[in-house]
């Protein structure tokens, strides 16, 4: 798998319902990328391996592949400059099993997002 392949894959199965909840509202077709952190990192995760970092403000997920290569398929969602300060590392059980990612459909997000990418990825290879 290629990198830039997972990222077409994504970029053309990001939709509101992919998006985190409170703000799927906000979501629109010109910011494709916005609210789909989380739910992109477990997917790059899932085809690259290493860690998902995190940053609190604002709160934004990304990855660090087993490579030493730092990737962030969804940055573009936010305004160019804008600085992203590593706040640790996150496992997948507190990305898809706590309370708070319960509260945020992280694993449902997550479940129809990789469908999406698998079913995209089997019609453009």
């Amino acid at each position: 798998m290629e990198l830039k392949k997972l990222e077409e894959a994504l970029e053309n199965s990001w939709d509101r319902k992919t998006c985190h909840p409170k703000t799927s509202s906000l979501w629109t077709p010109k910011n494709p990328a916005f609210g789909q952190c989380k739910p992109t990192a477990l997917i790059v995760q899932d085809y690259f391996m290493g860690e998902i970092f995190y940053c609190r403000r604002p709160y934004h997920y990304w990855n660090m592949l087993l490579s030493g290569k730092e990737v962030d398929l969804t940055r573009k969602q936010f305004p160019k400059g804008m600085t992203m300060h590593f706040a640790g590392i996150k496992s997948r059980h507190e990305m898809l099993d706590v309370e708070s990612a319960l509260k945020a459909l992280s694993l449902e997000r997550y479940m129809l997002l990789k469908e999406r990418v698998e079913d995209y990825l089997s019609k453009h290879s």
